[in-house]
């Protein structure tokens, strides 16, 4: 489907969940957040029927992102209805890896195509200090899994603060190069200061060709990373949440007050 901008809105990322293992600095506060009643959370069969209605409009892109969505209660349920629905071509995730290992092959056998796994330093010390406490040992053995399981192709996010030329953006291009891993580097963005800029590798960012929605885990559907606007799926109804969502979509980000990336997902 068109937006006013003649761009066509083809690609939904789903926030499953504002929960997340791991509280990387750029992303949550040291002593977390207020997290969400379960209640407010969309369910499975919320999500797969918003799905429906997507599809019908033309999304054939769908990527699961939180928080982290691996500690989604019955993940693999919920990427195995959408996997039966007709019309998705590309049904990917974003993680941290963490839990990966536990995962990969469920995933896999309930119809995932692909992952993208966050991956921001190869060291270990400044990973667990970047994470507040990750193990990087944890990741690795998710990215071998996802490769095992033919979740293809794995693609590795490296956020950088200025230059993909600093030490740790420099390491893990190596570390991707010597393991046969696709790799997108993104400048650390500020939602607020309304900072951000083209994807490396990607098309995030590009606001001419941007093509996509977001559904944040509460069921509020965003046009924008950078701005506040959304539309409530509960309060509005799938179809006409959807159809605000694409004829209000502005032509370039701003700023956004209203969130943040662990509800939303980056």
């Amino acid at each position: 489907m068109l937006d006013r901008f003649d761009r066509n809105i083809n690609y939904l990322r789903i926030s499953v969940t504002d929960r997340c293992n791991l509280r990387c600095s750029y992303c949550m506060p040291a002593e977390g957040i207020k997290l969400l009643k379960h209640s407010d959370i969309l369910t499975f069969d919320e999500i797969t029927a918003f799905c429906r209605v997507a599809i019908d409009y033309g999304v054939t892109k769908v990527r699961l992102t939180g928080g982290e969505p691996l500690v989604r209660r019955g993940i693999t349920a919920l990427v195995r209805m959408l996997s039966d629905l007709n019309g998705i071509s590309d049904l990917s995730m974003t993680t941290n890896g963490i839990l990966l290992k536990d995962f990969a092959m469920e995933l896999k056998n309930a119809g995932l195509h692909r992952i993208n796994i966050s991956l921001d330093t190869v060291d270990a010390e400044k990973f667990t200090e970047i994470t507040r406490g990750g193990n990087i040992a944890d990741v690795f053995k998710g990215i071998n899994a996802a490769r095992d399981a033919g979740l293809l192709p794995v693609k590795i996010n490296c956020v950088f603060r200025e230059s993909k030329d600093e030490p740790e953006a420099k390491g893990v291009t190596e570390f991707c190069e010597q393991n046969n891993l696709e790799i997108r580097y993104i400048r650390q963005m500020d939602l607020v200061r309304g900072h951000f800029s083209t994807v490396e590798g990607g098309t995030g960012g590009d606001c001419g060709l941007c093509n996509r929605l977001r559904l944040t885990a509460n069921g509020k559907l965003k046009p924008c990373l950078f701005d506040d606007l959304e539309f409530d799926v509960r309060k509005l109804g799938f179809e006409k949440a959807f159809m605000n969502a694409v004829n209000l979509k502005p032509e370039c980000g701003s700023v956004n007050n209203k969130g943040a990336f662990y509800n939303i997902g980056g």
